[in-house]
């Protein structure tokens, strides 16, 4: 059975043995936030801790506890989420507390990725790298294989949670909506993509997360600052049009007016 090396459970001369070896800090960051009728509240948070726990296996990593707290959830009355500025903050101390503790490494797996969320990780990662010289990828679980798997309460993400914790899908409940306003009725379902109920299986789930795990643990093992670099610079091209269309300095506005451009 493989080892999981969880922070909470290691005895400090056990961490301390892992950080000298050079094992990487895995931290799941998910999000409280709604998915329509048919998927948990919890939804990022669960798919990024269950990922993390499978890649600090198969890495070598040391598993940190999720962090739930994310910020710019989709506007809905039980979306929770923190201010963009206390999120950065937040995001750019623990990076530099696991640099102070010795780690050279960090995967930071965020479950939820909107624009304003994604964009402020991956500048606290390029400031750690250029800072401290803390090696941080930080993307959704999916992200290494393409932008096209990066949906929201649709194909992707259902099909993850149907492999990890199918008790808590409820397609069901997307009945009384037809499939073609599965995805023009965002304000409705939540559905960024395509329709579940169409697209989605655990079959599905299971061979994303493999490939996406296989892609992580072998980037860890050889991750560069060149790498780190072309990375983000891919990644922030593919947000430019959704800027210069919707950011006028307030990352908040900029969602609510995204949003409420894609619901209606």
């Amino acid at each position: 059975m493989t080892t999981i090396y969880r922070y909470a459970e290691l005895h400090p001369e056990e961490l301390a043995r892992l950080v000298a070896a050079g094992a990487p800090a895995v931290v799941p960051w998910g999000a409280l936030e709604w998915h329509g009728p048919h998927l948990p509240l919890g939804l990022d948070g669960l798919l990024a801790d269950a990922f993390a726990e499978r890649l600090a296996a198969r890495a070598g990593g040391v598993l940190f506890p999720a962090t739930w707290w994310a910020t710019t959830t989709l506007p809905h009355a039980l979306s929770l989420h923190i201010p963009p500025s206390l999120f950065a903050a937040l995001v750019k101390a623990i990076l530099a507390e696991l640099h102070r503790v010795g780690f050279r490494r960090v995967a930071l797996i965020s479950g939820h990725y909107a624009h304003p969320h994604e964009l402020l990780l991956m500048e606290a990662a390029e400031e750690a790298l250029g800072t401290r010289g803390l090696l941080v990828l930080a993307a959704p679980p999916l992200a290494l294989l393409g932008e096209a798997y990066l949906d929201h309460a649709a194909r992707w993400e259902t099909s993850q949670l149907l492999a990890l914790r199918p008790d808590l899908v409820r397609l069901e409940r997307l009945d009384a909506i037809t499939p073609e306003e599965a995805g023009q009725e965002p304000a409705r379902t939540a559905v960024l993509g395509e329709d579940p109920r169409q697209a989605a299986t655990p079959a599905q789930g299971r061979a994303i997360l493999e490939q996406a795990l296989q892609a992580w643990a072998g980037r860890l093992g050889e991750i560069s600052p060149d790498w780190l670099t072309q990375f983000y610079r891919r990644r922030r091209a593919a947000y430019n049009s959704w800027l210069e269309r919707f950011f006028q300095g307030d990352w908040e506005a900029a969602l609510a007016a995204w949003w409420r451009e894609r619901a209606g």
